[in-house]
């Protein structure tokens, strides 16, 4: 069975990025430690995100963006005192890495954390559309350029100088 492609239209240049970063999310959806929550924040729409990181300290959490993906990592340091007896241990002491891809124009804002619960605050920033116009050139003023084999950019030539080598 062969694999459908999303972006595979000829017409679509350039999203082989966005292809990645789409098999990595579906990849990241199938953690489940921590839970969170994702919420709007009216009036100007900025978002929060809440991990339920009990048992974790501002000195076990880790925030970072690292290219389009936000990263949150968990690992506690306190050793566990091997003279406690456990009659039943249901808190899991586990480290995580909880990733989210964030769209062009989402900004972090910054972080809390306050009973338990990390909270993550998110701007949605107004990207400026630019419109850039592309002048058209006669072939005879410009040297086009084509790539070889070796992907190095080499110069074509033109009829004119094709007749005064010979």
């Amino acid at each position: 069975m062969s694999r459908i492609v999303p972006f595979g239209n000829p017409l679509m240049l350039g999203f082989e990025e966005l292809e990645k970063m789409m098999e990595r999310l579906s990849k990241s959806t199938q953690e489940g430690f921590p839970p969170y929550n994702i919420e709007v924040i009216p009036p100007d729409e900025k978002l929060k995100i809440t991990l339920a990181v009990a048992g974790f300290g501002e000195e076990d959490l880790d925030i970072s963006v690292e290219g389009s993906q936000l990263v949150i990592r968990g690992r506690q340091h306190e050793q566990p005192d091997p003279q406690t007896r456990y009659l039943y241990k249901g808190i899991a002491g586990r480290q995580f890495v909880k990733s989210f891809m964030l769209a062009d124009g989402i900004k972090v804002a910054g972080a809390s954390l306050d009973k338990g619960l990390l909270s993550i605050y998110l701007e949605k920033i107004e990207p400026k559309v630019k419109i850039t116009k592309i002048a058209i050139q006669k072939k005879e003023t410009e040297p086009h350029l084509i790539l070889n084999k070796n992907y190095e950019e080499t110069p074509q030539k033109s009829h004119k100088q094709e007749e005064t080598e010979e």
